[in-house]
């Protein structure tokens, strides 16, 4: 396998990520099961939390949460670094698709917007669908901004690092 470096975008606004507001049906949330949703669609849903880019294991057929996170995540804005490559460099990033969605044990946080949604819950108030601000999802305390979170970096024993947030 090549081995690639890839930019880091050094500066990102998160709000750009609303702006394909403009090219969906108001509230297409309500009115579309998640099959039935377009790219544009389904990438409105994510809401920004980073929560999905948290190490996981997998504990007697349970996921258990770590405070560490993918060394491509920005823990400020929240989002990926390397979005458009993150399958080409991190070998086992997820794609967020139906199948992972639906699958047991649930590796996905409990705010997580295609769960929500597939299990028949809305989009909370503080999602930046909702609020039409990216940074609602921060405000709200519901992303890893502000929380205590290691990078993956150097990590040996994942199990030292177990956490039950109640978001989680």
């Amino acid at each position: 396998m090549e081995n690639k470096e890839y930019k880091i975008e050094a500066e990102y606004n998160p709000q750009d990520r609303l702006k394909a507001l403009n090219e969906v049906e108001p509230e297409f949330w309500k009115k579309k099961k998640l099959e039935d949703m377009n790219k544009t669609e389904w990438e409105l849903l994510c809401d920004g939390c980073g929560k999905c880019c948290l190490n996981k294991l997998e504990i007697k057929g349970k996921i258990k949460f770590t405070n560490t996170y993918c060394r491509f995540l920005d823990c400020q804005s929240c989002l990926c670094r390397i979005y458009p490559h993150r399958f080409e460099k991190v070998y086992d990033c997820r794609d967020i698709d139906i199948k992972a969605i639906r699958e047991k044990p649930r590796w996905l946080p409990k705010t997580c917007a295609y769960w929500l949604l597939d299990n028949g819950y809305d989009l909370p108030s503080w999602h930046p669908l909702i609020t039409g601000q990216a940074a609602s999802v921060h405000q709200a305390g519901m992303s890893l901004q502000n929380r205590s979170v290691v990078s993956e970096t150097g990590i040996k024993n994942y199990e030292d690092y177990i956490i039950d947030w109640k978001d989680l």
